[in-house]
């Protein structure tokens, strides 16, 4: 599947990029502007001196750092060579992150030594080394040379010692087949796993430049994080392909995005529906000019997201809404520029090219007609390969027919979207009644002293389980347990009321902005007494 589209590595994107559009601006980072030539002429230097480190086709290279410049170099220089990048999220802390360097065999880490307060090289120092038994190296970015580490700039100076000429040899004997990254899991739920990837996003990542008209003449606004699938395929690998320049930020700061959308009028603006929440808080605080934005993807589709996708379109233009997931890419399904705005807002997109869409009975495996609900399967060329060094876990994923079953809850309409309603394991079933947690949330967020709420199961003798709502008051309004309740009552079904109301200043979040329910349930174990 898939061979009639030119394969290409990774690697190979900025030299291409530089020999199409060389002096066009490709990244802006912190008043900094580099052409494209000027981040390919960058990758090629890194990926020598990667290559004096002795680091061999197929060796784990581990990138834990946040958005900025060096990531970029990072990245292409790797799977230039034909090492494996293993991106962490910076989120992570030390258990998380010894796990991660550990279960991907990582030989080589690269790490920004600080950002903001946060001392990313001194956690790593707090990690054993029989966490992480491979790790040889360390390459640090930083101010100054720390013991233990190879600095960014050593390594750097080392390329003189690598020629050009061995660079290309290295580089010509890749296979666009071979594994190039792992994206793990963005850890919803239990350990995270790192789905294992070749080449193949290429084509993903061309094909939805062009279904979106994304060009030279675009500017995206990145604010995801690049060790995500989101920012990096949307962000790192979209501009290498398309032409379009991209503004990077260290992290997602709502005003500091605006600020720059109207300062590179930026053209693309991506997010979840949680970054859209607080874009648009942020614009009403202070009014910025964002009449430069004509597109990007909000994922959307679940009963909570779709008011805030269309109050977003209103804010900032036809934005589309899309399907996807680690192990197979971004974009799965995607709305088109023309789809109506009800298809962009209360759907999740069109199954894309060389991606096929089932929705399955989950106990019986049968087909669900048009409209019925089921488990979202997928299959396509860019499935990943597997998760790495886990086998039962692989093989509870992706059947014998290629197929991965995603435990995600969805339903093909009758004009051919899919909608994206939820996780399996996140809806409730109370007293045999089905209960979409999202539809509640969805409701309790027309409470005008409600900012934002997320509703989770807690286990009852009675009824099997019952909701708990988790509720962040909007600021200044004042709210009680028993006003949310009121609030329900009469209104939506007596089994679809929380049981329990817990409020809270924030939510315990993924790198990509999605609740981490899992968390929820535990913080209302501690909180509830047991019935």
């Amino acid at each position: 599947m898939g061979d009639w589209f030119p394969k290409h590595t990774l690697g190979s994107l900025p030299e291409r990029a530089a020999r199409r559009w060389g002096a066009r601006e490709a990244v802006y980072f912190k008043g900094q502007r580099r052409s494209f030539s000027e981040l390919s002429a960058a990758v090629d230097r890194l990926a020598r001196g990667l290559l004096h480190l002795g680091i061999g086709p197929g060796e784990k290279v581990a990138l834990w750092m946040v958005n900025r410049p060096e990531f970029l170099e990072t990245t292409f220089a790797v799977v230039k060579i034909g090492a494996v990048l293993v991106p962490i999220n910076t989120r992570l802390r030390t258990d998380d992150v010894a796990y991660i360097l550990g279960q991907s065999d990582s030989t080589t880490l690269v790490i920004a030594e600080r950002s903001g307060p946060v001392d990313y090289l001194g956690m790593l120092r707090e990690i054993p080394p029989s966490r992480s038994p491979r790790l040889r190296r360390v390459i640090a970015v930083g101010e100054a040379p720390r013991p233990g580490t190879l600095h960014w700039d050593a390594v750097l100076a080392a390329a003189d010692e690598v020629d050009q000429t061995a660079l290309s040899a290295r580089a010509e004997a890749v296979s666009p087949d071979a594994t190039a990254f792992f994206m793990y899991t963005s850890g919803t739920t239990g350990f995270p796993k790192g789905a294992m990837h070749d080449h193949a996003i290429v084509r993903n990542v061309t094909d939805r430049a062009f279904r979106m008209s994304i060009t030279p003449a675009d500017t995206i606004m990145m604010y995801l994080p690049l060790f995500h699938l989101f920012g990096f395929s949307e962000g790192a690998l979209m501009s290498m392909v398309s032409g379009a320049r991209q503004v990077l930020t260290e992290t997602f700061d709502p005003a500091e995005s605006l600020a720059l959308v109207e300062q590179e009028r930026a053209t693309i603006l991506h997010g979840f529906d949680t970054h859209f929440k607080e874009l648009m808080e942020a614009q009403e605080r202070s009014l910025r000019d964002v009449s430069s934005v004509r597109t990007g993807i909000l994922a959307t589709g679940m009963s909570s997201s779709v008011p805030i996708a269309r109050k977003a379109r209103k804010v900032f233009g036809p934005l589309l809404s899309g399907y996807g997931m680690s192990e197979f890419g971004v974009g799965a399904a995607l709305s088109a520029l023309d789809s109506t705005e009800e298809q962009c807002t209360e759907a999740s997109g069109y199954p894309a090219p060389g991606y096929e869409v089932r929705i399955v009975d989950p106990a019986t495996g049968r087909e669900q007609p048009a409209g019925a609900p089921g488990e979202i399967l997928v299959r396509s060329y860019m499935m990943m390969q597997a998760y790495y060094n886990k086998l039962a876990e692989t093989a509870r994923a992706l059947d014998g027919e290629g197929w991965l079953h995603t435990g995600d809850m969805g339903v093909i309409r009758a004009d051919g979207h899919l909608r994206f309603m939820g996780r399996y394991k996140d809806m409730l079933k109370i007293g045999g009644e089905n209960v979409d947690p999202m539809e509640v949330e969805a409701f309790l967020m027309s409470h005008p002293a409600i900012n934002l709420a997320a509703v989770v199961s807690f286990p009852d003798p009675r009824l099997a389980e019952v909701g708990v709502a988790f509720v962040k008051r909007e600021a200044g309004r004042a709210l009680t347990a028993a006003e949310v309740l009121d609030h329900c009552q009469g209104r939506i079904a007596s089994f679809k009321i929380p049981r329990h109301v817990i409020f809270v200043d924030d939510f315990p979040m993924t790198s990509s902005g999605k609740i981490q329910k899992v968390k929820l349930r535990e913080e209302a174990l501690r909180r509830i007494p047991a019935p």
